[in-house]
């Protein structure tokens, strides 16, 4: 119940546990609550996309805050295997648009959200796309590197991967204690 009063967008996974809950009332509850969540997702995923269309120079505003809500439902992997896919292609034409209207105003973190949710689906190669991108805009931080690296990780590029690791040791990037341990694991 404190879940459900506060901001249920963050914890939709949790709130997906509670459907296969012995006690049906509480399964039967989560379930409302899940599915309520889900439609008021696809009606804020509309209307961004619609407003992105009409904004004119305002585009970034709404596009940036797309991309964040997006991330943050899709992260959690609550919808379907085929609504995943559809809603994380929607989040890759949102950056689309984005990059070609206004780039410069894209963050790391958010040319990270876009590769990781296309790495979560296996593509691999729009994933790549992304991944290059950072590394175009943003050379020297660590989600670019970890991007790359996560992805060179999932399709077994090792050359690739450890070509990453070693310009990472040459950068001025501080590497985090998640970015080691997926250096341990694949070595």
């Amino acid at each position: 119940m404190n879940v459900v009063r506060g901001d249920i967008q963050q914890f939709l996974s949790s709130i997906s546990l509670a459907l296969n809950s012995e006690d049906t009332e509480t399964a039967h509850y989560a379930a409302s609550v899940l599915q309520d969540a889900l439609n008021e997702f696809r009606i804020t995923v509309e209307r961004y996309r619609k407003q992105m269309s009409e904004a004119g120079e305002e585009m970034p505003v709404y596009a940036q805050a797309a991309l964040e809500y997006m991330d943050q439902v899709l992260q959690q992997k609550v919808f379907t295997d085929m609504e995943q896919v559809s809603y994380v292609r929607v989040m890759d034409e949102i950056g689309e648009t984005f990059y070609a209207g206004a780039r410069e105003n894209m963050t790391s973190e958010q040319y990270e959200a876009i590769s990781m949710r296309l790495l979560e689906i296996g593509d691999y190669e729009t994933c790549r796309k992304w991944c290059e991108r950072a590394r175009e805009q943003f050379p020297n931080t660590l989600a670019t590197y970890t991007c790359q690296l996560k992805l060179y990780f999932s399709n077994g590029q090792k050359d690739r991967f450890f070509q990453v690791i070693e310009e990472l040791k040459q950068s001025s990037v501080v590497v985090d204690k998640e970015t080691l341990e997926l250096i341990r694991v694949f070595r």
